[in-house]
């Protein structure tokens, strides 16, 4: 069963990491208008270490969203638009060749994922080999360049974009690099109210005011935090048979898949949900937690039979009907199960 490697965080360390934490959460809904969803997810997924998929038309605020936080945060950010003639040293940097005191010697030049938080816009619009590139910084945290490594600062995470409807010319995620983002989330649309909103507050080409929250120092100590929250053995159980149920032959709701979610899907869960209980300030995981998340980190992680696209059935339907079946009991008694929610 799960035992925490560290003491759990005492009462008052969860809450000066809640309020922190609620502050953040108002700085970016003050220039981010209506998508407290996406905005609670996006902080969750940061408190986690987890970099997130954004997918949703132009013009949403994914940018914009991007540059809030590392204002917020104090971290160093960069843009790179991806597109099919982007190469993998655009990105990581090269080797150039320079002459010092009378010898020539490459010498290398860092690339734009040398920050603290990269925006990757449009990332199914590069090539498959430049996609790759970054699979090892986003899993490894660092570079390899004519053999030699180069480690990223730190904290480091990448948000990408990409565009549900435009896939002429664009290359989609391989499997493998999707399993590398902790959560993909959805950018939907405005209400009138909240477009009436952004018409009355904010102007073309104005930046808004962003104060900063944290340092670079108090969100590494977030993270690290987030990693002695306690997750109980129930909701480890939980976790296990949950991820287990999205393979062929295990339950009902995955008779329409064809892979299911790997051992890093169910490490995801449970980093993400020791991340929200810290951000709702509790010292505890709890199953609402994984409920909550499991759209976030399963959907893309599901790799569906074709079948299932002719019965208009989606990777979230499955996700969906996945939290119905699985059932909340386990080995602990109803009366343990309680004493372990805060």
């Amino acid at each position: 069963m799960n035992h925490p490697a560290v003491d759990p965080p005492e009462e008052n360390e969860v809450h000066e990491a809640k309020t922190v934490l609620d502050r953040l959460r108002q700085q970016i809904g003050g220039v981010i208008f209506g998508q407290e969803t996406l905005i609670d997810s996006v902080i969750t997924g940061l408190v986690a270490q987890g970099h997130l998929l954004l997918e949703g038309l132009p013009g949403l605020g994914k940018t914009e969203l991007v540059r809030t936080l590392s204002k917020a945060l104090g971290l160093v950010s960069n843009r790179v638009q991806f597109t099919p003639d982007l190469l993998p040293g655009d990105i990581t940097g090269n080797p150039m060749l320079e002459e010092n005191d009378g010898r020539r010697q490459f010498v290398f030049q860092r690339g734009p994922i040398f920050c603290n938080i990269l925006l990757a816009d449009e990332i199914n619009r590069a090539s498959p080999k430049t996609q790759s590139a970054l699979l090892e910084a986003m899993q490894e945290r660092r570079v390899t360049v004519m053999g030699e490594s180069h480690e990223l600062p730190a904290p480091f995470f990448v948000l990408a974009t990409q565009n549900p409807i435009e896939l002429e010319g664009t290359y989609p995620l391989p499997e493998a690099q999707l399993d590398r983002f902790l959560f993909k989330l959805e950018v939907t649309r405005n209400p009138v109210e909240v477009l009436e909103r952004i018409v009355d507050q904010r102007h073309m080409g104005a930046d808004p005011v962003v104060e900063q929250v944290l340092s670079r120092e108090e969100a590494e100590h977030l993270v690290a935090l987030a990693r002695r929250v306690y997750l109980p053995p129930t909701v480890g159980n939980y976790i296990a048979r949950l991820v287990n149920a999205t393979h062929p032959g295990e339950s009902e709701a995955a008779s329409l898949v064809k892979f299911g979610a790997s051992p890093r899907a169910a490490l995801a869960l449970a980093a993400a949900s020791r991340a929200r209980a810290l951000q709702f300030g509790r010292p505890n995981a709890a199953i609402e937690d994984v409920q909550a998340l499991a759209p976030f980190v399963l959907t893309h992680r599901i790799l569906l039979e074709y079948t299932a696209r002719i019965e208009g059935v989606t990777s979230r339907d499955v996700v969906g009907r996945l939290l119905e079946e699985v059932s909340t009991q386990s080995k602990e008694t109803p009366k343990t199960l309680e004493s372990l929610k805060v």
